[in-house]
């Protein structure tokens, strides 16, 4: 429960301090935009490197991905959280960028399993293998699938949010997530077998 109240508190915290900062920027505020950029800057390179093969093409859809905010950041309604509109523009961009590269790396290696510092060499191992057969198991599930559950696993993002971001409905994202934890994990049964 205190869990849940927490991030409740800290997602009426941020939109608090994003709603600030773009009411800032919107009276031509640069200082206050370039702060937005920093928070967000991270999640969308991220996200991005999710999509393109390359840090120098990650960096290039960040910058994209800004320039579009900042040129139609009189649109945010406030109907969603910020972040969740910063996505969806983010979401849009990569996937017609994508569709005109063909390529998608989902689960950036920055987002799967942490290794804390109290490992022993033969526990980094066992994560390393562990990270790259989910790795590649992920990498072999349809692309609807598999950017379905890289949001929510990769970026923590609720099924609402997702199906906001991408346009698909709720019980699309639902299903779709449903399906490819299924595909996972007889993938990962049939890997752990042999």
């Amino acid at each position: 429960m205190k869990n849940n109240e927490l991030k409740k508190n800290e997602l009426n915290n941020n939109k608090k301090r994003d709603f600030a900062l773009i009411r800032q920027i919107l009276q031509g505020n640069n200082d206050a935009f370039a702060e937005l950029m920093s928070i967000y800057k991270n999640k969308i390179f991220i996200f991005g490197k999710s999509f393109f093969k390359n840090e120098t093409d990650a960096e290039d859809f960040v910058q994209e991905v800004f320039i579009k905010i900042y040129t139609h950041l009189n649109t945010f309604k406030g109907k969603s959280q910020f972040s969740t509109w910063l996505m969806r523009i983010a979401y849009t961009t990569a996937i017609n960028s994508i569709n005109r590269r063909k390529e998608y790396l989902p689960l950036s290696d920055e987002m799967i399993i942490a290794d804390p510092l109290t490992n022993t060499p033969e526990e980094v191992h066992l994560k390393k293998l562990l990270k790259t057969a989910i790795k590649q198991a992920i990498s072999e599930l349809p692309e609807k699938y598999a950017i379905c559950i890289d949001m929510y696993f990769s970026y923590d993002i609720p099924y609402s949010e997702i199906s906001e971001i991408t346009g698909l409905p709720l019980n699309t994202i639902k299903s779709h997530i449903f399906r490819a934890k299924k595909i996972l994990k007889e993938k990962l049964e049939e890997l752990h077998a042999n």
